[in-house]
């Protein structure tokens, strides 16, 4: 289990380390409720020619809910 803490919001799930995320990167699937990238995440800035919603990129921080005093 991780906190991914951003500048908007942080979220609570469970990490699994893989090849398939280039190194200093992080993927959350924000298809789903239990991952809410979104809050996270700018999604108020569409792309300047195709209308549509940007890439979800923003700066991350993981962080070990244990260590985290509430």
């Amino acid at each position: 289990m991780v906190l991914i803490r951003g500048r908007r919001g942080v979220v609570h799930t469970q990490a699994r380390v893989s090849n398939r995320v280039t190194p200093g990167q992080v993927f959350l699937s924000f298809h789903w409720r239990e991952c809410p990238a979104n809050l996270l995440t700018q999604d108020d800035a569409l792309d300047p020619i195709a209308r549509i919603p940007e890439f979800k990129i923003c700066a991350v921080r993981l962080e070990n809910p244990r260590a985290v005093v509430a």
